[in-house]
């Protein structure tokens, strides 16, 4: 971890001192601010074991956003506090509901029965107002509003190719898939995504490029550097957060707005989202666009709300915000796409994760991110965490989802 550090740490002011990109012009004065090596640096740091209960609190104090701006009309919940206190078994442990959830690193938990809040928790200085970077949780977002534009008609088919809507792909790996090959990360592009933050992996070169030095935007990248990896479009699954990147881009140019302005338009104000939320950007004001792949930020009482509209078949607040065709398609795999591999746990529709032993779905990111939908137990549950490591603990939130369920009476 430490070598990581240092590694992005160095790579940071390297960028700022050899002048990867001239301060002193071909940005906006009022973006400069996002380009001092201080916030480079600190952008490089952002998840710093120590520290990134509360870098991810806090994306706005370190990178540009747009607002998704929330409406007055309010989509109130019910709350009926039911208590979820007794033994939990996390691991080989026996622990305490409190010490279950600091084990696994928990900053809230949100968890809906049967339409009310039936526990919250906010832990590590959060509340009911704090936006958290929920990281790949904002791909499940993207699909719902490559949906919405579906239904309004700025998207004519899903098996629409990319480069009818982004021409500037032709020649590249993303001349050839559609859009639904995106959705299932079955783009057949070129793309390892790997979670090695300081090393040289294509993913940490993006990221590092893109969101911690502003050099390039994510879709600069797919334009002017993805090939055809080893398998046709379709053939194979392979998670790629760039693929959503582009799906976003997609967005962009078919609703002829930028990714905030439709989110809020078309979903945070129809379902009655109470706080405003935002996107962090991969570039300062001027020149960014929303982190598609995983840099949307909102409550988890929000997150909540979106969960619940899916579970209610995309109803929210009294209205049928997302159509409930579309939130079937979007969520149930296809025969032959579930499991994403032989023996796996989990299967992958449009941007969803789905459970291959039961109708239960989740939208998750790095870190241990869940927004975790179970129909069968008309139950959602809302996870925020910051482990140390951004992946590897999923059988210890599965089971603690298991048991929060059991104590609600479900199976």
């Amino acid at each position: 971890m430490l070598k990581s550090i240092l590694k992005n740490h160095r790579m940071a002011m390297a960028v700022a001192i050899a002048g990867c990109i001239p301060f002193s012009h071909a940005v906006a004065e009022d973006d400069s601010r996002w380009l001092t090596p201080t916030m480079i640096t600190a952008r490089a740091h952002m998840f710093d074991a120590n520290l990134n209960y509360l870098t991810f609190q806090h994306m706005d104090q370190l990178f540009a956003s747009r607002t998704v701006e929330a409406g007055s009309e309010v989509w109130e919940l019910p709350s009926e506090p039911v208590s979820l206190d007794g033994d939990y078994t996390i691991g080989d442990r026996t622990l305490s509901l409190q010490e279950a959830l600091e084990a696994t690193s928990t900053n809230a938990l949100v968890v809906i029965k049967d339409g009310k809040i039936v526990h919250e928790t906010y832990r590590n200085g959060s509340d009911e107002n704090t936006r958290f970077l929920t990281f790949s949780v904002a791909k499940s977002y993207v699909s719902t509003l490559i949906g919405l534009a579906l239904a309004d008609g700025a998207i004519q088919s899903l098996d629409d190719k990319v480069t009818d809507y982004l021409p500037e792909m032709e020649g590249t790996g993303y001349d050839g898939p559609t859009i639904r090959d995106l959705l299932r990360m079955r783009s057949g592009v070129e793309w390892l995504e790997v979670y090695e933050f300081g090393s040289e992996t294509q993913l940490t070169t993006v990221h590092d490029n893109s969101l911690v030095a502003y050099r390039y935007r994510w879709c600069d990248y797919a334009a002017n550097d993805s090939k055809p990896g080893d398998n046709a479009p379709d053939a194979s699954f392979n998670y790629a957060t760039l693929d959503t990147s582009v799906l976003g881009c997609i967005l962009e140019k078919a609703v002829g707005m930028t990714g905030s302005e439709y989110m809020s338009e078309k979903l945070w104000q129809p379902a009655g989202m109470e706080n405003d939320a935002y996107w962090i950007m991969d570039g300062p004001d001027s020149v960014g666009r929303e982190f598609y792949g995983a840099g949307f930020n909102a409550t988890a009482r929000d997150h909540a709300r979106f969960g619940l509209m899916f579970l209610n078949g995309g109803m929210a607040n009294g209205k049928q915000v997302i159509p409930a065709e579309w939130v079937r398609e979007a969520t149930i795999a296809d025969e032959g796409y579930e499991p994403t591999a032989p023996d796996a746990p989990l299967g992958y529709q449009y941007q969803w994760w789905t459970d291959a032993n039961s109708d239960a779905y989740a939208a998750r990111g790095l870190h241990h991110q869940y927004i975790h939908i179970d129909p069968s137990n008309d139950l959602v549950i809302v996870k925020v965490s910051h482990t140390a490591q951004p992946v590897g603990r999923d059988a210890e939130n599965a089971q603690l989802f298991s048991q929060i369920t059991e104590r609600l009476g479900g199976s």
